[in-house]
């Protein structure tokens, strides 16, 4: 039997995960009857391209879910915040792709690859959380090592492309790296230092903990996708000088020994993860080989000589794509082949 076809709309339209929503609809081909797009009153008039159609941006609104199934929102946390409700009083299920819900006990927060079977807990407020992207990336290839070994503790540094903040910041680090070229005057206008040619250790606010939000985030995030407390984390977050494509460093710690080549032979195998590991031909992920696609590469799998049981990783992903607008497809396409 064929599946349902639903009405979809996508509010954040205009911005950068917005546009990739978009795109991740039609080349997954999701079963869309009607596609609305929503934005701030300043878009409305303008046009985006659907399935070679012209479609014009809607100003959203508190009425603008009548007859939508699926909202895909990528509008930031106050919008989400404001709007989900608005949405599931007209029967609307909302995948939000903000922080605004992430962490309330009634919202799933789900990657498909990792906790799917979350999803069915969408009927308690209607919203599904998308989780921050350098989660997201992190625990696709986390996952299947804890089913089978158990994580007792992970350590992460990020090293976090720019669009992650969004265009402002791409601008800033695209003007910012000619200037210093032409050895012209620059200005640091989104981040609190230079990012060109530069780390900041710093995304997000800093906590009286010392930790920064987006440290935080990946701590009790990755907690509740993988269903256990017991997992300690810790992360250091580093923006750096990279348009698109995330990049972490971790180290993991297992209940039971594990090698790394048991590593690699079970990530090799699990859904979602292309694994990039031959050092002898410089062969490991990049920030350029995770753009524009939808898998999470791993590489440099090898064994944390310093303690037992432990285990190195290298994990990049396109933040835009999986880190954000793909994962919340995925969690669509699971809402409209499952429950609705």
């Amino acid at each position: 039997m064929a599946q349902k076809k639903l009405n979809i709309a996508v509010a954040g339209a205009t911005g950068a995960v917005g546009n990739q929503m978009i795109r991740s609809l039609e080349e997954m081909d999701f079963p869309i009857q009607s596609v609305v797009f929503l934005a701030s009153k300043r878009s409305v008039g303008r046009q985006l391209k659907f399935k070679g159609d012209l479609i014009d941006v809607q100003e959203l609104k508190k009425d603008s879910f009548k007859g939508i199934d699926i909202a895909l929102f990528s509008a930031g946390g106050g919008t989400s915040e404001t709007f989900a409700p608005w949405a599931f009083k007209d029967g609307c299920v909302v995948v939000d792709n903000s922080s605004a819900w992430r962490m309330d006990p009634e919202v799933p927060l789900v990657v498909p690859e990792v906790n799917p079977h979350a999803v069915d807990r969408y009927t308690q407020k209607g919203i599904i959380a998308n989780p921050n992207c350098s989660t997201i990336q992190m625990v696709v290839a986390l996952h299947p090592i804890h089913q089978k070994f158990g994580i007792k503790r992970i350590v992460v540094s990020t090293y976090q492309a720019v669009s992650g903040t969004g265009k402002k910041a791409i601008d800033e680090l695209f003007d910012q790296t000619r200037a210093m070229i032409n050895f012209l005057d620059y200005q640091n206008n989104v981040y609190p230092h230079r990012i060109a040619f530069n780390c900041l250790p710093h995304i997000d606010k800093f906590l009286d903990n010392g930790y920064t939000k987006e440290e935080m985030k990946m701590v009790n995030e990755t907690r509740k996708i993988m269903e256990d407390d017991s997992i300690t984390v810790t992360a250091t977050t580093v923006r750096v000088p990279v348009f698109f494509g995330h990049s972490e460093s971790v180290n993991i710690e297992t209940q039971e020994p594990v090698s790394a080549d048991e590593v690699k032979t079970l990530l090799k195998n699990a859904p979602g993860i292309k694994v990039m590991d031959d050092p002898d031909q410089n062969v490991y992920p990049l920030a350029t080989d995770a753009a524009g696609q939808d898998l999470t590469l791993v590489g440099r799998i090898r064994q944390d000589e310093s303690i037992p049981n432990g285990i190195n990783m290298w994990i990049v992903a396109d933040n835009i794509r999986k880190g954000a607008a793909t994962n919340t497809v995925q969690i669509a396409q699971i809402l409209a082949k499952e429950y609705l």
